[in-house]
């Protein structure tokens, strides 16, 4: 959507006034143009939204203000090309999912791991690796589904076994050349995907969760385990 920033400028402040008058919870600001958050007149002021949608956008970063929208508990900014998160995201205290797919991270911020209520987090297509993640992201135990696909892993921390319970992993497209045993432990998993990586062994203690698993003739790039519980 092309528009005259003047008037897209307008467009969105009375998106923003509309919202906070009938107090509805959620935002939808999807392809709208929009480069910066700071731009968005007002938004920063709707304290009670749970969801706010800001993908397909051109958005570069987030803003420490994002701490104001202290009641979101979706914060989906996919495809966009946000290239830092704020340490603030992390006062987020009721984010239950956020979606951070499609842009340019190359690292999480420290204290991300503080999101003590974050059940689904999705940083698919991103520039981010095992080096990437700060000390405390494998403290974020409320996660049931993690999307690391189409990034830059080697190695998988073992850490992961602390993620208690997730019941989806998926790491496709990454430069993996081996698992670590610990993801042996996460008993309450039921869908691994790791196609499209350099594996070519799964560690043994993953023997008793597999259920399927499929191999294209290049196994070595090409491995999908479907987990049963």
């Amino acid at each position: 959507m092309c528009l005259p920033r003047k008037k897209m400028s307008k467009s969105l402040k009375k998106i923003v006034e509309e919202c906070k008058e009938k107090n509805q919870a959620e935002l939808d600001l999807c392809d709208r143009g929009i480069s910066s958050m700071l731009d968005i007149t007002g938004l920063f002021t709707l304290s009670n939204i749970t969801q706010l949608v800001l993908s397909h956008n051109k958005l570069t970063s987030v803003p420490a203000n994002i701490a104001d929208l202290r009641n979101l508990e979706v914060l989906n900014v996919f495809n966009n090309q946000i290239e830092d998160l704020p340490t603030q995201i992390s006062s987020l205290q009721k984010l239950k999912h956020l979606n951070l797919s499609m842009n340019r991270l190359n690292s999480l911020p420290r204290g991300f791991g503080s999101l003590p209520a974050l059940e689904v987090l999705d940083l698919t297509y991103n520039n981010l690796n095992d080096k990437s993640l700060p000390g405390n992201f494998f403290y974020l135990t409320t996660l049931r589904a993690l999307y690391l696909s189409d990034n830059d892993f080697e190695i998988l921390p073992p850490e992961i076994a602390k993620l208690t319970k997730l019941q989806i992993i998926s790491l496709r497209d990454n430069d993996l050349i081996s698992l670590p045993k610990e993801i042996g432990d996460l008993s309450q998993l039921k869908e691994l995907h790791i196609q499209g990586n350099r594996l070519t062994v799964l560690p043994p203690e993953m023997a008793f969760m597999v259920d399927i698993c499929k191999r294209t003739p290049n196994h070595q790039r090409r491995t999908t385990t479907r987990l049963k519980r």
